[in-house]
């Protein structure tokens, strides 16, 4: 089979072939009477056994080692491939990424393709203060796309930029921030949770409020309480039990007894928080630090049930429990 009909049935270009012969991978083995070179049956099945070891991304060198070397193992070089294949698909992917977000930004020019391309790289350089400058910059009139926003803040580590990332999603007005924030929630790594509830709670709006309230059930005992924190202070009756719960076990109890306190600035639940703190003094269930955690808290509870409960407190066993009750109804007293 001459050279023109080989490439017209196996698909591999003339010019192909002609190369593979110069390397010495695949030479015509027959002649035709007329003296041109001619491709026996086992230079073509040859022909096809390159491309098959091409398809898997084999260089032309390594293609000729596999057919004539006898010792050649190929384990160690599928493997090489492997890795070379999974760091091409990474910045494929890490490209298409960019695109849908730099699309997703809708530039009306090339400026601002420029201007989005910069703040993408800005917030995945190694520096620091360049990723919180990148968080800062953001302006309203040249937006940053919001889901590159949502993937630093769930990434960041630097408590500075982290809370750049997260003034930058709030004042974004996205609606659809809050929900790409909630799929950090299902993460299995704990520090993306805490970071997807944290950036949740500055996001003032009513689908973040929302997010909060179902997180109020979060297996994640930490998510559980920063939402209480967050709903406390946006007045949902909802964050009563877990805040009550965060004074008793002295977890961020000073913040979680100032949304108490702010919610029982309306009348209705102010005899509602009160009896929830009161409860939790039952004789024998609360330890001497809870029932002085308990009489700080009570200290900005307009209700008549807390100030007996600190009347109470007053005369505890625990010298430091009655001081702590003593002081805060001399607080009371003054207001």
């Amino acid at each position: 089979m001459l050279i023109g009909e080989v490439a017209r049935r196996s698909g591999v270009s003339a010019r192909m072939l002609r190369h593979y012969d110069a390397l010495g991978l695949v030479r015509p083995t027959g002649r035709t009477d007329a003296g041109y070179r001619e491709y026996s049956a086992e230079d073509i099945q040859r022909i096809f056994h390159i491309e098959s070891l091409r398809s898997l991304g084999l260089s032309l060198h390594d293609v000729g080692r596999a057919l004539e070397d006898p010792a050649f193992t190929p384990a160690q070089l599928v493997e090489h491939l492997i890795d070379q294949t999974q760091e091409r698909i990474a910045r494929q992917t890490e490209l298409l990424t960019r695109l849908r977000r730099i699309g997703a930004a809708q530039p009306t020019d090339w400026k601002e393709v420029l201007h989005t391309v910069e703040l993408l790289q800005a917030l995945g350089s190694k520096n620091a203060g360049k990723r919180q400058h990148a968080a800062l910059s953001w302006t309203e009139d040249a937006s940053m796309p919001v889901e590159a926003l949502v993937e630093a803040a769930l990434s960041e580590k630097d408590p500075n930029v982290a809370g750049a990332l997260r003034w930058a999603l709030a004042r974004s007005g996205d609606s659809e921030s809050a929900l790409l924030l909630a799929k950090g929630l299902g993460s299995p790594v704990a520090e993306v949770r805490e970071r997807a509830v944290q950036s949740i709670a500055e996001i003032p709006d009513a689908q973040a409020t929302e997010l909060l309230r179902d997180a109020l059930a979060h297996p994640d005992l930490v998510v559980r309480r920063y939402a209480a924190l967050a709903l406390g202070a946006r007045g949902a009756t909802e964050a009563i039990p877990t805040l009550i719960d965060m004074v008793v076990e002295g977890t961020n109890d000073v913040d979680a007894a100032d949304a108490l306190s702010t919610l029982a600035s309306t009348p209705a639940l102010a005899d509602q928080i009160a009896t929830g703190l009161v409860d939790r003094l039952a004789p024998g269930t609360t330890e001497p630090p809870a029932r002085r955690r308990l009489a700080q808290a009570l200290a900005d509870i307009p209700a008549t049930i807390a100030s007996r409960a600190l009347v109470d407190l007053s005369h505890d066993e625990d010298r430091a429990v009655a001081l702590t009750a003593a002081y805060v109804l001399k607080m009371r007293d003054a207001r």
